[in-house]
């Protein structure tokens, strides 16, 4: 009898009747395969540094596992290590643009350098303090949020009795418990807004991306914008704009009426769309409207004409990582450098 077949009849014994469900592989069956105790089978899955384990034995438990399928139970491990391993992302990431969902991507890696697991988290809350508790729910290690301007002390307080030990957000304005990284999207916008001042603009549109989770971050900008245009001649209108060709042929048809000499368009990915679209119209860039966008991604450079864009140097993922291990591990508040935005110059403004 296999193994599959004896632990099937094992279970009805104990049912009295057939399973009707999968029955979860546990650490009791590889130990029993291996023929070894579940103690040497923790310390050969949790690779202990404590306990010595021959290399045969060792060989012998990763065997049966591996033929076994099974997966060890989180929760389980975190109740013995007296910790998670789980660093939690709101899910909006994914939303902000390629060159923040690049940069989130490589951090992930580098979080796996040191044991850890990241996990995006989605939902619709009516409040943060709604969002911290469901974050809570998972009992983290350490929370990420790209989005940090939208954290509260409340919000903190909630994941820190929950146990969190890292709580880190990039953000323009420090919370109480809360370790920011300066990530001020104003100073995007005000520069972009800058730019296209002195290039002469004085009706600079912003758009304002329709598609959900990015208002968090177009907020700011279009902020930063009108806070440049008040020191100025100039006005800013907020445009909306979805990130579909369809949109984009919607606002190219009806410029002329919106009498706009000037376009921040939120990032690279709009701005390229945008000025596809105006071009189809027949309006000319820079004559008649100069537009930037953000993030300076290898399309801005190769659109026509090359596209003026605002580059975020961003802190590197393995210093970023390496800094919340430091903040989980010790409790170390890290030192880690802010974004910093840089006017890329080029023929579209």
């Amino acid at each position: 009898m296999s193994w599959s077949e004896d632990r099937w009849e094992r279970e009805k014994d104990v049912m009295g009747k057939e399973p009707t469900a999968p029955v979860a592989v546990t650490s009791a069956d590889v130990a029993r395969l291996a023929g070894v105790s579940r103690a040497t089978v923790s310390f050969v899955l949790n690779n202990s540094q404590t306990h010595r384990v021959s290399d045969t034995t060792r060989a012998r438990v990763l065997a049966a596992a591996q033929q076994l399928g099974y997966v060890p139970h989180a929760a389980a491990r975190s109740l013995r290590a007296g910790r998670s391993n789980l660093v939690l992302m709101p899910a909006s990431v994914s939303a902000a643009g390629r060159l923040v969902s690049a940069w989130v991507d490589d951090l992930q890696g580098e979080l796996e350098r040191h044991g850890y697991v990241t996990v995006l988290h989605a939902g619709r809350f009516p409040d943060v303090v709604s969002a911290a508790r469901a974050w809570a729910e998972l009992r983290p290690a350490a929370v990420v949020a790209l989005d940090g301007d939208s954290l509260t002390g409340q919000a903190a307080d909630v994941l820190r009795r929950a146990g969190v030990r890292g709580l880190m957000a990039f953000g323009s304005r420090e919370v109480e418990g809360v370790h920011t990284i300066d990530f001020d999207h104003a100073r995007v916008g005000a520069l972009a807004a800058e730019h296209l001042v002195s290039r002469g603009r004085r009706n600079i549109g912003v758009i304002m991306p329709r598609e959900r989770g990015l208002a968090t971050f177009a907020r700011p900008r279009l902020a930063g914008a009108q806070g440049v245009a008040a020191r100025s001649t100039a006005a800013v209108t907020a445009v909306e704009m979805s990130y579909t060709h369809e949109s984009a042929a919607e606002l190219a048809q009806r410029w002329p009426r919106l009498g706009l000499d000037g376009v921040f368009a939120y990032n690279d990915e709009y701005a390229a769309l945008l000025l596809h679209a105006l071009r189809n119209e027949g309006i000319s860039v820079p004559e008649e409207v100069a537009v930037v966008g953000a993030d300076d991604l290898v399309l801005s450079a190769l659109q026509q004409p090359p596209l003026t864009t605002v580059r975020l140097d961003l802190p590197t993922p393995a210093r970023v990582a390496d800094s919340l291990h430091e903040l989980v591990d010790r409790g170390a508040p890290p030192e880690v450098p802010g974004m910093e935005p840089v006017l890329v110059h080029r023929q579209s403004s």
